[in-house]
């Protein structure tokens, strides 16, 4: 593996800078400290569903080499809410991170090590060089190589140090709830809240505070069963199924279990848990329906970061060509990978539940009667891109609601918008009612053509058809009018607000239960007749752009096949490179879809800034190779994919080069 992952040159590491540490009691940490050790620096921001993941993909590596490795993860905020450290600190708690966390608040150390997409990793050896820098998710197999060879390297030099750790656990939050998700009102009066931390749902009482029953056991894992041993990861939102459907089914409610990758049904009136979709591999990008290459050889898993995942399409990269991904049918519930499910929504239009599938940027359906799956929206393809069902971009999807007409709104939360998808007979189209774009946001009221958002992850639709969002970074409830297009603020100085759902109580004004995720409660908060007014101005991400010079870029992604593979040309070049930009006028020529890893593309001099969207894909499959050097028929084949977003700046003295690594060499 190490002629896949490991740099070409021995580069000194960068000293480690930011503004504080955690997980360390206290303690400041440097390269000196941790010489003698492997050090992984797993460069994150918490809003990332990507980033997510790979904490999951290194939890395993972590224990099995606790005495002489040390992740080190570099918060390198996207957003300005997750800059302050109080949101980062319950951000660690709430994701059980178990290894140190250095705040770089500035990206300082970011730059330093010139990481350019979140995930990024990079391996330092005991001696302090940089041996490996990787982007994206689906490393865990190469990394284990890897370390498996600087242990014997260094054991063999003696530089290598065993002993504990650096990870220094800190004081846990107690209470009924910790980091809920999502909330729904039961036919009781009561509420069933998804209590994500502690890996359960629990039903309270209208007083929102007094616990009627637990189920799930509360340890993290998966197992199905009766309420009191049944496992949940994390699960975040929920729906319940009408009378009619759930009587003909056995369950009630439908889980999103995010973590597991799976989808669960709830029977209300025992507690009993079952699995009704997802086979628990994570699924890493959507090609659509089953196709067959015109040689009929080959099955394909399709992925998105680089690990393998079960074959579900049969297809050639070449099928790839144009990047449509076809929307419908993908298998039965127990057979189909899913990925991080984040919110679920009962559709009575299309008699489905809606599944926001944040970790693949689409919008899913299932159909309870038949336990298929099947994709509703979105190409796969993070951003924000209106349009027909299967060319439409999402980022992120994680709040969902359905409005009086059946149509579906989406907190689309990485471009922080507010997306509308509109069902009906001729087809389903995706719209933004608010939001600009993957690195836009900010604070601020009025006509929604201005207004912004940051990070919401919860929507639902108020009585007069106006809908209500879960403006989580801004620690806000926004209101967003279609009749008068404009957007205005309910509440404010609320903890990550998560979730909420209408209550219309008996008498008075009807009132929003808010899930307040981070102080661990529900809250009231009125509707007033008329919103307060905001406009805190606009942001962008602290992500710093990368100066390009206008005139001819020439762009490079490399990619070597991971020892044991060998690249699929039985059908000519097993690579892609998709490029386009925002604004598209910041392209003058050389964007499109095409193959190879190499494309020169001319920027123009007439735009002074913007972002590089950059798709790369690349096709290997397992050996070993027959005496002829062919790849085996029934070999099994796997699709790595990376996507860029690359914030840039056109300036005389600007770089005319871009290398990007798609897996493996620096």
């Amino acid at each position: 593996m190490s002629e896949t992952v490991r740099t070409q040159h021995r580069v000194r590491a960068s000293e480690l800078v930011g503004r504080g540490w955690l997980n360390t009691g206290g303690k400041s940490l440097d390269l000196e400290a941790l010489r003698g050790k492997i050090v992984l620096l797993d460069f994150w921001t918490f809003c990332c569903i990507n980033c997510l993941h790979v904490l999951d993909e290194l939890r395993p590596l972590e224990e099995k080499y606790s005495d002489i490795l040390v992740t080190v993860g570099v918060h390198s905020p996207k957003f300005e809410h997750e800059a302050d450290p109080v949101a980062l600190a319950a951000a660690v708690e709430r994701y059980e991170i178990h290894h140190p966390v250095l705040d770089d608040p500035e990206l300082e150390t970011w730059k330093a090590y010139t990481a350019r997409a979140w995930p990024t990793l990079v391996v330092i050896d005991p001696e302090g060089y940089i041996v490996a820098h990787l982007s994206g998710e689906g490393h865990a197999d190469g990394l284990r190589v890897l370390v498996e060879e600087l242990v014997a390297e260094h054991d063999a030099k003696g530089t290598l140090h065993r002993g504990d750790g650096m990870y220094v656990a800190p004081e846990p939050t107690s209470g009924t709830l910790r980091f809920p998700g999502k909330v729904t009102t039961l036919a009781n009066g009561n509420y069933l809240v998804v209590d994500s931390g502690h890996h359960r749902l629990v039903e309270l009482r209208p007083d929102h505070e007094t616990v009627e029953r637990v189920i799930g056991s509360g340890t993290k894992g998966y197992l199905d069963g009766q309420a009191e041993v049944a496992q949940f990861n994390e699960p975040q939102g929920v729906a319940l199924l009408p009378a009619e459907i759930a009587w003909k089914v056995g369950y009630d409610a439908v889980v999103a279990d995010t973590v597991n990758h799976r989808l669960r049904g709830v029977t209300l009136s025992s507690g009993y848990v079952q699995t009704l979709a997802g086979n628990g591999v994570q699924r890493l990008l959507d090609a659509g329906p089953a196709r067959v290459s015109e040689s009929g050889a080959g099955t394909w898993a399709a992925n998105d970061g680089g690990a393998a995942a079960p074959a579900e399409a049969s297809h050639h990269p070449a099928d790839f060509a144009g990047d449509a991904v076809d929307v419908g049918f993908l298998g039965r519930g127990d057979a189909v990978s899913l990925s991080s499910p984040w919110d679920v929504v009962w559709s009575e239009k299309l008699q489905r539940i809606v599944i926001a599938m944040a970790g693949t940027h689409q919008l899913f359906a299932f159909d309870p009667l038949s336990s298929n799956v099947s994709i509703l929206a979105g190409s796969g393809l993070e951003g924000l891109l209106d349009g027909p069902a299967e060319e439409a971009w999402f980022a992120q999807p994680s709040g969902l609601a359905i409005d009086a007409a059946g149509d579906v709104w989406v907190a689309d939360s990485e471009t922080s918008a507010l997306r509308r998808v509109a069902i009906s007979e001729s087809g389903v189209t995706v719209h933004t009612a608010v939001g600009k774009g993957l690195f836009d946001f900010g604070f601020r009221d009025g006509d929604a053509a201005a207004a912004m958002l940051q990070h919401p992850l919860g929507v639902t639709v108020l009585p007069d058809g106006s809908v209500a969002m879960a403006d989580t970074y801004n620690g806000a409830v926004r209101r967003y009018d279609p009749a008068t297009n404009t957007v205005s603020t309910l509440a404010r100085g609320l903890a990550e607000p998560s979730d909420l759902v209408l209550v219309q109580p008996d008498d008075g004004d009807p009132l929003l239960l808010v899930v307040e995720s981070n102080k661990h409660q529900l809250v009231l908060v009125p509707i007033p007749k008329e919103a307060q007014q905001v406009d805190e101005g606009a942001s962008q991400t602290h992500r710093p752009k990368s100066p390009m010079a206008p005139g001819d870029l020439s762009l490079t992604v490399r990619f070597t096949a991971p020892t044991g593979q060998k690249l699929d040309d039985r059908w000519g070049d097993p690579t892609q490179l998709k490029i386009s930009s925002t604004p598209p006028e910041l392209i003058v020529a050389g964007g499109g879809t095409s193959v190879g890893l190499l494309r020169t593309i001319e920027l123009s001099s007439e735009v002074p800034d913007g972002i590089l969207h950059i798709t790369a894909r690349a096709a290997a499959c397992d050996g070993p190779e027959t005496e002829d050097g062919e790849i085996p028929d029934h070999a099994a084949c796997h699709l790595y994919q990376q996507d860029w977003g690359i914030p840039v700046v056109l300036q005389a003295d600007g770089d005319s080069e871009l290398v990007l690594d798609l897996r493996g060499m620096d």
